[in-house]
C-alpha cells in the first residue's frame, strides 16, 4: 500500500492522525480513539522505505543525525499533513497529523466570542495551551486567519514545521518554516525584529531562548501568538516562569505581568451525540488583579480571580467551560467528570448551579452501602448547600420586602404633598375670588358715590345761577 492511499483513505475517514509502525496494521485516530485499518501489517524494511521516501536529502541528514525529525507533506486535492518520522527500536515509524486546506473561524470551532477579541490586540503576548492534539493549531491558525481579514499588517509565522497556509488578505503573511527557511525558532524570532512584523506567530516555545526572546518581542510593541504544552491558564505562568534561573524570575514575572494579553488553555471532549469532539476551554484575560497576582507570584489566586471575572472580562475556568457544554446539552455527565482536573469541585458547582443534572445522574446508580459514611456526609453536604441556599433567598426576600415598604412610603408622602398642594391652591382661590367680589363691590360703591355727589354739585350750581339771577359765577361753583 503506498503512502498516498493511505493518507486519502484517512482523510475519507475523517482521521486527525495516521500511525504506522512495523509489524501491525496502520491505526486511525478517529474521534480520539485508535482504530487499525484492516489491511496486511508493515514489515520493518517496507515502512522504512514508505516513510524516508517522502524526505529530501536535508531532511534526510536531519534524521539520520537525530533519528527523528518534523516536516509537513501535501497532497494536492486532498490536505496537508504534519508529520514526524522517527526511530523506535531500531525501525522506523511515522505519525501524520491531517491539516484541512480550509481553515476554519473562531466561530465554525464553537470558541468563546472573547477569543476573536485578543486578535484586535495591539501589542502583548496571547498563549494556546494544551495537551498535544487538543486543537492548539487550529486554534491559533483560525486566529491567524482573523488578522488577516481585519487588520492590513505584517504577519510572520515560524513553525516547524509549516501546518496551515495562509493566504494573504488585507494583511501580508510570511510563513517560516524552522529546517528549511531558519536554522531554530531563536535564529527566526530575532531575524524578525528587522522583517517590520506587527505580529508575530510562534508555532511552540520549545525552550529557553525562545521563550526570552518571545517575552522581549511582546515588550517591544508586538502582537504576539504561540503555544504551550501546558493543561491550565495557571500552570502555563509556572512553567514560564520556573523555566528560567531563579536569579532571573523576579524580572521575568514583572514582564509577563506587564506584557501577557491572555492565555487559552484547551481540551477537546467527545460530543454527546458521538458527532466529534467539541473543545472545551480555559480563558484568562490579564486584568489589574491577575497582573498582580502574576508580579506577587501568586499563582493559587489566578484560578479563583478567573472563576469571579466572567461577566467582566470573560474569563472563565475548565470546570466553568465544562459545566456550559454539559447545560448545553453537548456533552455527557460522565464525559464532563472524565475530563475534569478538579472533578469534586465540577460536582459541587453542579449542585448549587444544576442539581437536577447530578441527580439524573445519581438515579441510575447502585444503592449505596449502609456502612458507608460518606454518603450521610454527602446529604449532610447537599443540606447545608440547601440551606445556605434558602437563607440567601430569604435575605433577598426581606431586603426587596423593606425596599417595596421604602418606595410605598415615599409614594404616600409623594401623595399627602400632592394633597396639601391641592388644598393650598384652593385656599388660595378662594382668596383671590374674596378679594375680586370685594373689589367689585368698592368700585361700584365710589362710582355710585361719585354719581351722587356729582348730582348734588349740579343741585347747587342750579340753586346758584337762580340766586344770581342767571350770572356767571368765578370760583369752584362756576361749574
Amino acid at each position: 500500500m503506498e503512502l498516498k492511499e493511505l493518507l486519502m483513505f484517512m482523510t475519507k475517514k475523517g482521521a486527525s492522525d495516521l500511525h504506522i509502525k512495523p509489524m501491525r496494521p496502520p491505526l486511525l485516530r478517529i474521534r480520539g480513539k485508535l482504530v487499525p485499518i484492516k489491511s496486511v501489517p508493515f514489515k520493518p524494511e517496507e515502512a522504512r522505505e514508505l516513510l524516508l521516501s517522502i524526505l529530501n536529502p536535508a531532511q534526510l541528514e536531519r534524521f539520520e543525525q537525530h533519528q527523528s525529525v518534523d516536516l509537513g507533506y501535501g497532497v494536492p486535492g486532498v490536505a496537508r499533513f504534519r508529520c514526524n518520522i522517527f526511530l523506535q527500536r531500531g525501525t522506523v515509524a511515522g505519525v501524520f497529523r491531517r491539516i484541512p486546506f480550509e481553515i476554519k473561524s473562531v466561530e465554525e470551532l464553537n470558541l468563546p466570542e472573547v477569543i476573536d477579541s485578543f486578535t484586535q490586540l495591539p501589542a502583548g503576548l496571547v498563549l494556546v495551551t494544551g495537551p498535544t492534539g487538543s486543537g492548539k493549531s487550529t486554534t491559533l491558525a483560525a486566529m491567524i486567519k482573523r488578522v488577516a481579514a481585519t487588520r492590513s499588517c505584517h504577519v510572520v509565522t515560524i513553525e516547524d514545521p509549516i501546518e496551515f497556509l495562509f493566504t494573504d488578505d488585507k494583511a501580508t503573511i510570511s510563513q517560516r518554516e524552522v529546517g528549511t527557511d531558519t536554522p531554530s525558532f531563536s535564529e527566526a524570532l530575532r531575524n524578525a525584529m528587522r522583517q517590520d512584523p506587527d505580529v508575530i506567530m510562534v508555532g511552540e516555545m520549545r525552550d529557553l531562548e525562545t521563550m526570552a526572546t518571545v517575552i522581549t518581542a511582546a515588550e517591544t510593541g508586538h502582537l504576539v501568538f504561540s503555544t504551550l504544552h501546558t493543561n491550565s491558564a495557571a500552570q502555563t505562568i509556572d512553567r514560564i516562569i520556573d523555566s528560567f534561573p531563579s536569579d532571573q524570575q523576579d524580572q521575568i514575572r514583572s514582564q509577563l505581568a506587564l506584557v501577557l494579553r491572555a492565555v487559552i488553555s484547551m481540551q477537546l471532549v467527545k460530543r454527546a451525540d458521538d458527532e466529534g469532539l467539541v473543545p472545551a476551554t480555559e480563558i484568562l484575560v490579564n486584568s489589574p488583579k491577575i497582573s498582580k497576582h502574576i508580579e506577587a507570584g501568586e499563582i493559587k489566586e489566578i484560578h479563583e480571580e478567573m472563576e469571579q471575572s466572567v461577566a467582566y472580562y470573560h474569563m472563565q475556568s475548565m470546570n466553568q467551560s465544562l459545566i456550559a457544554l454539559l447545560a448545553n446539552g453537548i456533552i455527557t455527565y460522565e464525559q464532563a467528570m472524565e475530563s475534569s482536573t478538579d472533578p469534586e469541585d465540577l460536582s459541587l458547582k453542579l449542585r448549587k448551579m444544576f442539581p437536577e443534572i447530578e441527580e439524573k445522574f445519581r438515579e441510575g446508580e447502585m444503592a449505596p452501602s449502609p456502612a458507608d459514611f460518606s454518603k450521610i456526609t454527602e446529604l449532610l453536604e447537599i443540606k447545608r448547600l440547601y440551606e445556605e441556599t434558602e437563607e440567601r433567598f430569604n435575605l433577598k426576600m426581606r431586603e426587596k420586602d423593606e425596599q417595596i415598604q421604602m418606595l410605598e412610603n415615599e409614594i404616600a408622602d409623594l401623595r399627602k404633598m400632592i394633597e396639601e398642594r391641592d388644598e393650598g391652591e384652593s385656599s388660595l382661590q378662594q382668596q383671590v375670588e374674596q378679594l375680586q367680589t370685594e373689589k367689585e363691590r368698592l368700585k361700584a360703591e365710589a362710582t355710585k358715590k361719585i354719581n351722587t355727589l356729582n348730582e348734588r354739585i349740579r343741585d347747587l350750581n342750579q340753586k346758584l345761577m337762580e340766586a344770581t339771577g342767571g350770572k356767571a359765577q368765578s370760583g369752584f361753583f362756576k361749574r
